[in-house]
């Protein structure tokens, strides 16, 4: 599949070939096995104390001629802890097992648990390329909501990596037809729920993820372009490609991108 490579004033300078890491099948179910293997591996830990709900003694003897025991007064066998006494009346109240207050959870969350799910690798690679082949289709950007120009898809020239401040890359995306995708990325919502009393209050919708082939000025300056992401050619994963696990983002590989994605034989 050849494709046009568009520099900062929108004219073409000539066509590509892409290589064959666009031309797999597309998989949305392998792309979503990559994505929630990634998010796995991303969370924390957590869980109760192991000790939680078991530090009263709540013994309660059912033998006879105990005195401190239970045996006879003709109450449930729940263990309990002595709240106070008088003589050989002992005033017990249920502790230490699950439903009675101050017990432990019958099954609490443990922090020895694992949330990591594992990929085979070849299948990790294949859905890279399935995503990859997803981000080269235009119906399925504007499926995922992206607002894409009428050239798309399309390779940028090696002028956008050094590229060094904001506003230029701005005015060279507007240039390229991305007027109303910057408008509709720049948007946040409030988040409903109790996210937002948890440091994540606003929400944003992912906008262009630009893929170039080293370390370059625009790792920096797209910092600043709300919901962007950049990334180097060869650090490109499945959740990048397709965040939240739908394929189809819209993105902008540089010339030098693909020639490096081309010669390393990358994600094979």
């Amino acid at each position: 599949m050849k494709i046009s490579i568009l520099n900062q004033n929108n004219q073409e300078k000539s066509k590509k070939e892409l290589p064959k890491q666009f031309n797999e099948e597309i998989r949305p179910d392998l792309i979503l096995r990559a994505v929630l293997s990634i998010q796995s591996n991303k969370r924390q830990k957590y869980g109760a104390d192991p000790e939680a709900g078991k530090r009263p003694s709540a013994k309660l003897s059912r033998r006879r001629r105990d005195y401190k025991g239970s045996y006879g007064i003709g109450i449930s066998r729940v263990p309990r802890k002595i709240i106070s006494r008088r003589g050989t009346r002992m005033n017990w109240v249920g502790a230490f097992a699950p439903g009675t207050v101050g017990g432990r959870r019958a099954h609490p969350p443990k922090a020895e648990k694992k949330w990591s799910q594992k990929i085979n690798r070849q299948e990790r690679r294949k859905a890279i390329r399935s995503a990859l082949s997803a981000a080269m289709n235009k119906q399925l950007a504007e499926k995922r909501g992206h607002e894409v120009p009428e050239k798309y898809p399309f390779i940028i020239d090696n002028y956008f990596e050094n590229i060094q401040k904001t506003k230029d890359l701005k005015a060279a995306l507007m240039t390229l037809g991305f007027e109303k995708e910057l408008e509709r990325s720049e948007e946040k919502k409030v988040r409903a729920g109790r996210g937002k009393s948890r440091g994540r209050k606003y929400k944003r919708k992912k906008g262009i993820l630009f893929v170039v082939s080293k370390e370059c000025n625009l790792l920096k300056s797209a910092k600043n372009l709300p919901g962007s992401d950049v990334i180097e050619v060869k650090n490109i994963n499945a959740e990048l490609l397709a965040p939240g696990g739908v394929p189809g983002r819209l993105t902008l590989f540089t010339e030098a991108a693909i020639d490096a994605m081309s010669k390393e034989n990358l994600f094979y």
